[in-house]
């Protein structure tokens, strides 16, 4: 099966990062985000907020939190959904005709939680739940 959340990490309560944070970081790594993709699935905070979260942490406002909730539940479904940790990474690059031939990453990379939200939704429903 896929792996575990990727910021399950042995000790991670040893940083002044929070763990949500630490786990999308991890997220957009293997999925191969750029700094501005990671940016605007973040709510397209300052640059200097977006480091400085990065490398020390900091306080998350509300948008932030949500969006990052509903990231994290992205990857936990596409990890019940894919038996192989490759799949379930390429698939949020793949085009997809629930989408209307978009990625899921396109349509969440439109900026707004509602955006992040539909790709959450549509995967709740492909693992029935």
């Amino acid at each position: 099966m896929g792996e575990s959340a990727p910021g399950a990490q042995a000790g991670a309560g040893q940083t002044r990062i929070p763990v949500e944070l630490q786990a999308f970081f991890r997220m957009a790594e293997r999925w191969n985000l750029s700094t501005d993709q990671q940016m605007i699935l973040l709510g397209s905070p300052p640059r200097s907020t977006f480091f400085k979260w990065k490398k020390e942490g900091g306080t998350v406002p509300p948008d932030t939190v949500e969006r990052l909730s509903h990231l994290l539940s992205i990857w936990k479904a596409l990890q019940i959904l894919y038996t192989s940790d490759q799949a379930s990474d390429a698939w949020i690059h793949a085009p997809n005709d629930f989408f209307k031939g978009d990625s899921a990453l396109d349509v969440m990379l439109g900026g707004k939680v509602i955006d992040i939200y539909a790709v959450r939704r549509y995967l709740d429903a492909q693992r029935g739940g």
